[in-house]
């Protein structure tokens, strides 16, 4: 009987590790355009505040997650076309992108907005899932 665990040994992980920081990255500058937008330019900061309402605020971490986890996916068939995708690799790349997003959290950055939670763990699930789901059946 076979191991799946040792499949675990040949999934590209440097790629995989390159991935989730570089869209850890993407998030960050976004984060701080965002502050920096909602300083200088007057109708920024209201529509942010309506949208980070409590009533809205749990769709909107939710969206965000989903699209960090897009954005992985995206990043990954861009930059590494030549990578075999699989199930395998796409359950290896949300491990990759909630651990960089977590050591993003730990940094003492000015802004962080984005941080680890169940709403953004099933977001970044389900945005890497539908951006990769052609890749679902692959061996």
């Amino acid at each position: 009987m076979s191991n799946p665990l040792r499949q675990l040994k040949y999934l590209p992980w440097f790629q995989l590790a390159l991935t989730g920081f570089a869209t850890a990255l993407i998030v960050f500058v976004a984060e701080v355009l965002l502050v920096v937008s909602a300083q200088y330019i007057p109708g920024v900061a209201s529509t942010l505040q309506v949208l980070f309402s409590p009533l809205l605020g749990i769709i909107m971490e939710f969206a965000i997650a989903l699209g960090i986890g897009a954005l992985a996916v995206y990043w990954l068939e861009k930059v590494y076309p030549r990578l075999v995708i699989s199930a395998g690799v796409l359950w290896a790349l949300i491990l990759c992108v909630i651990v960089a997003i977590l050591v993003k959290s730990l940094l003492p950055l000015a802004v962080n907005f984005v941080q680890i939670n169940q709403i953004l763990m099933a977001g970044i699930l389900v945005g890497v899932f539908w951006k990769g789901r052609r890749y679902w059946r692959r061996y």
